[in-house]
């Protein structure tokens, strides 16, 4: 283990302390409905459904991409249109966030294109992904079916808003190839002790399109292929858009950073 991630671990393992020890405080320190106890920070909100509350991180709002870069440090390059969205070019990569993050509030906007043929199946359907901490991937993928569209019978945990290779979302909310769908996400990083020891899971919560289809969910450990998900020790990390060979759009990216929880005011 590298210095760097033992500070990571010995960091959480003071957090978990400190949370339970202050979680326990707060049972006693305030009566019900107690005048003097602290009241939340004010937050003000979006003036419009989905869009970032003033104290959000915009990531991407169509005019640049100054946030993000290549995997090897370079600057992103994705294709940006019409001041609005960005595409996935052809052989371009992945693209992270130049800042890292651990847990977090993370909306994002994505669509895939119209006009792929029906014999393109499986995870060949206008595949990509949202990586959290650059580990954990919630699955972006034409999933939409109804009477006149036969739906992508790939794996179930593969499909669109699966915790890739671990959890299938709890139903299918996938729109139509064409239009543009929505990513709410609550995630809370796990935590390790000093001896490198997962001693508290990954955990999401995810609305596609508005529909909760995870949640406060355990997540088994990091993405992989094929291979039983686990963890390794890690610190913060970033936001990973994956480039799968698919022209795939995003749009209107934001993130808020959250608190371990309980949340107690100071």
């Amino acid at each position: 283990m590298t210095g760097k991630s033992r500070i990571g671990t010995f960091v959480g393992c003071i957090a978990i302390t400190a949370v339970t020890t202050l979680a326990a405080l707060e049972t006693t320190r305030y009566g019900v409905h107690d005048m003097g106890r602290p009241r939340p920070l004010v937050v003000t909100p979006a003036e419009q459904v989905g869009q970032p509350p003033l104290d959000a991180t915009v990531l991407f709002n169509g005019e640049d991409l100054s946030k993000w870069q290549k995997g090897n440090g370079a600057d992103a390059n994705w294709t940006i249109v019409d001041d609005d969205y960005m595409v996935v070019p052809p052989k371009a990569g992945d693209i992270r966030t130049r800042e890292v993050f651990g847990s977090c509030q993370l909306h994002v906007e994505w669509r895939t294109p119209e006009g792929v043929p029906a014999r393109v199946t499986n995870q060949d359907r206008s595949n990509s992904g949202v990586f959290l901490m650059g580990r954990y991937e919630v699955q972006v993928l034409d999933s939409y079916t109804d009477d006149n569209y036969q739906t992508n019978r790939t794996y179930a945990d593969g499909q669109a808003a699966s915790i890739y290779g671990q959890f299938p979302p709890t139903v299918n909310a996938c729109r139509a190839p064409g239009q543009w769908q929505t990513y709410d996400i609550a995630f809370m990083r796990p935590l390790f002790d000093e001896q490198g020891n997962c001693v508290r899971k990954a955990r999401i919560t995810l609305f596609h399109n508005g529909v909760c289809v995870h949640n406060n969910l355990d997540i088994e450990g990091a993405t992989a292929h094929k291979v039983k998900a686990k963890y390794s020790a890690h610190s913060e990390g970033p936001i990973v858009l994956q480039d799968h060979g698919n022209p795939v759009a995003y749009r209107n990216i934001w993130i808020r950073a959250l608190p371990e929880e309980p949340y107690l005011i100071e």
